[in-house]
């Protein structure tokens, strides 16, 4: 989409979109610079108040995967206020200053606009240090690659909307996506993590194809270590595939290479877009544990090793079980 704009040619602009990185970072001196991020989405859950936290959650998770510090918000509001109570409206407002609240953030504005659905989000402005950005292009061989977070919110979601999914893996689900990643970026942060990226819209192979990409490498990832909200691989076994599984294949496939056992229920999984999930951190293999054993030190449970980068190459993903 931005392929055919101008490019920025400004040397305080430290990364921008050409790099297809989680946030954009302005330097303002040698110790101090701007990182900044925006995410609208259309509602994924049915209260309003939750709602408001997941899209609050979701807009800080981009800066913290660049190891910043978000400051400050402004939200961003469709609304269909002739159809609509505003009373809802004030709800996700309320969910998301609140969870904002949470992690030390002021939503000092905004803006809303008369729409026929709704949608929200954030636009998050936060500080980093400009000579310890994580971006996605450092990985490098013999690097271990840890997820923090469960994958499937996309299915859930699309379950609930067709009535499919069980109201218990929908509070699970719920409560995974209103989960800061504050804490999981504090310890890649003290343990000097230089190559992250949050698991959002693309899922897990469209984010991670990013940094196969960007890295030059090739990533060898195991299904079988890949956690999973219960019950999402039946629902894709009885046809619940949305639309974005699609989509996010469109665009991933040409990095991905399914090896035997690895059927089209699993690779559903691999491609579901995310809202607001865990980060997918690269780190030295000497210190994966390490790092997972810090991980669940503060809270983050399903913290788990799902891969490993191989090799140099133009940017590969073997998709495989652990015992192939």
């Amino acid at each position: 989409v931005l392929s055919g704009l101008p490019k920025i040619t400004d040397p305080r602009v430290l990364v921008n979109a050409d790099t297809c990185d989680d946030a954009g970072v302005f330097k303002i001196n040698d110790e101090f610079a701007l990182v900044q991020s925006v995410d609208v989405f259309t509602p994924n859950v049915d209260d309003p108040y939750t709602f408001g936290q997941i899209a609050a959650a979701n807009s800080l998770s981009d800066i913290y995967a660049m190891g910043g510090k978000p400051l400050t918000a402004l939200s961003i509001i469709g609304f269909p206020i002739e159809t609509l109570s505003y009373k809802l409206m004030n709800r996700m407002l309320q969910g998301g200053i609140d969870k904002m609240k949470e992690a030390g953030v002021m939503v000092i504005g905004g803006h809303s606009i008369k729409d026929n659905e709704i949608k929200f989000g954030f636009a998050v402005t936060g500080e980093i240090n400009p000579n310890k950005i994580i971006t996605n292009d450092k990985a490098k061989p013999d690097d271990v690659l840890v997820l923090t977070k469960p994958i499937g919110t996309g299915i859930v979601g699309f379950a609930s909307q067709i009535d499919k999914a069980l109201p218990s893996t929908l509070q699970t689900v719920s409560n995974s996506m209103t989960e800061l990643n504050r804490t999981a970026s504090d310890v890649m942060i003290e343990m000097g993590v230089t190559t992250a990226t949050d698991i959002t819209g693309f899922g897990l192979a469209g984010h991670l194809s990013e940094i196969v990409v960007q890295s030059g490498v090739t990533a060898e990832i195991y299904f079988d270590r890949i956690p999973v909200f219960d019950g999402v691989l039946d629902l894709v076994k009885k046809g619940v595939i949305s639309g974005g599984i699609e989509r996010n294949r469109e665009y991933a496939s040409q990095y991905v290479v399914a090896k035997n056992g690895i059927n089209e229920e699993m690779q559903a999984v691999f491609y579901d877009p995310q809202t607001s999930g865990g980060l997918l951190i690269c780190i030295d293999g000497k210190r994966g544990e390490e790092l997972v054993s810090r991980l669940k030190q503060k809270g983050i449970d399903r913290a788990v090793i799902i891969g490993k980068i191989l090799s140099k190459s133009k940017g590969k993903i073997v998709l495989k079980h652990n015992s192939n």
